[in-house]
């Protein structure tokens, strides 16, 4: 076996005296077909390290929302886990304010992150005084919608291009017994697909100006309008979706009982898990089709402090294996999101995953409202957008002023 040095890790290389190898638990949230085949690469890839080291798996079932209040009470409640998932933004922010989060910036700068990674925004999200705290593993991107072709073709339809012809086909799905438009019912679903759509709907400008500027006026504004007159029509259209989580959500299209969901690009890991082809069995369209973009969201790990040293050098090793490129080809194939270096091969990703390569390539990025906005801003937007999505009570009109109300006071 094989004791791991971080001075030889710094210069880019492993040390080979001996040590014992090393479990190491891992939690996260990603517990669906598809991510647990892409988290299964990462484990994969620690095991085979070279150190003996072992993957523990700390999956906690449910959404980001339900795990992350487990993931910090456990931190500071004196019972860390060695490394733990969280999004790409400020959701670690106030632990690693509280000194629990473990500094990498010798690791990443040795292995020359900066360099590399496709968005420096992302490793800026891990950046707080200076110092870099957490692994960015993917980019993920909420501006899609998704659209099973089969439904469209089997019965005699275009398939849409955008927003708008997907609108004016709900009419005629409706006839053949078929949801325009798949919802789980989850706060985070509802207000990520409304972001989607005032990306699409107001444009880029606007949704800055609201999400980055905090600018209330625009919120309150005709362009922000439109985004809620839509959302308003497009929750009579999920009508009859009746599932909780988005994975049910995405087996509505998949099975042809939904047309289309607007989710972020790990629906792609559902549709591969059930052979589902990529511009054969269902479409994609980036920023609804109209304003064709990606918003580099995705997850980071983040590794509490320990006072065992040996788990403390697995720490290391493993955030060099999150970022090493076979493990980020690997774990992105399945996750349907893109790594998060530009330096990898990527002759094997579908044809979802190059339009977004494409888009990233061309500088067509959106930062996300994780990096933008704090967990108790989006928090409550995520209590008006549940009220909104779930009853015709709330008007697109009432739901806007709070909605203004809202960003005026955002931090």
């Amino acid at each position: 076996m094989k004791k791991f040095a971080f001075a030889a890790l710094a210069a880019g290389l492993l040390s080979a005296t001996a040590a014992s190898a090393t479990d190491l638990e891992v939690t996260h949230w990603w517990t669906s077909g598809g991510e647990a085949a892409a988290v299964a690469e990462f484990a994969k890839a620690f095991d085979n390290d070279g150190y003996g080291d072992h993957w523990v798996d700390g999956a906690i079932a449910g959404s980001g929302g339900v795990a992350r209040p487990i993931m910090i009470s456990r931190i500071t409640g004196g019972d860390p886990m060695g490394a733990t998932q969280f999004n790409h933004g400020r959701q670690a922010e106030e632990l690693v304010q509280a000194g629990l989060m473990r500094d990498l910036t010798d690791l990443a700068n040795s292995e020359h992150w900066a360099d590399v990674i496709a968005d420096k925004k992302l490793l800026d999200a891990c950046t707080l005084d200076g110092k870099i705290y957490c692994v960015p593993v993917n980019i993920h991107s909420w501006q899609w919608i998704w659209i099973n072709r089969h439904v469209y073709e089997d019965n005699g339809l275009a398939v849409p291009t955008d927003w708008n012809e997907f609108v004016a086909s709900a009419p005629a799905l409706r006839e053949k017994g078929i949801i325009p438009l798949a919802m789980g019912n989850q706060p985070w679903q509802s207000s990520g697909a409304f972001g989607v759509m005032a990306v699409g709907i107001a444009g880029v400008d606007a949704w800055l100006k609201v999400n980055q500027d905090k600018d209330a006026t625009v919120a309150a504004g005709p362009e922000y309008a439109k985004v809620f007159e839509a959302a308003a029509n497009a929750r009579l259209l999920s009508e009859g979706s009746n599932v909780q989580d988005w994975n049910q959500a995405t087996n509505l299209v998949i099975t042809g009982k939904a047309a289309a969901q607007i989710m972020g690009d790990w629906a792609q890991g559902e549709f591969q898990v059930a052979g589902q082809v990529a511009g054969v069995d269902y479409d994609c369209l980036p920023g609804l089709g109209i304003n064709p973009i990606v918003s580099t969201d995705g997850d980071a790990f983040y590794f509490p402090k320990l006072s065992d040293p040996d788990q403390s050098e697995a720490q290391l090793r493993l955030a060099h294996v999150l970022f090493a490129p076979d493990t980020q080809v690997a774990f992105n194939l399945k996750k349907g999101s893109m790594p998060i270096r530009l330096d990898v091969d990527l002759n094997a990703a579908n044809a979802c995953m190059k339009k977004g390569i494409e888009l990233l390539q061309a500088g067509k990025i959106l930062p996300s409202g994780n990096q933008l906005l704090s967990p108790d801003t989006q928090g409550q937007i995520e209590d008006l957008m549940t009220q909104f999505w779930s009853s015709t009570d709330l008007s697109a009109a009432d739901a806007q002023a709070r909605y203004a109300e809202i960003i005026a006071s955002a931090d």
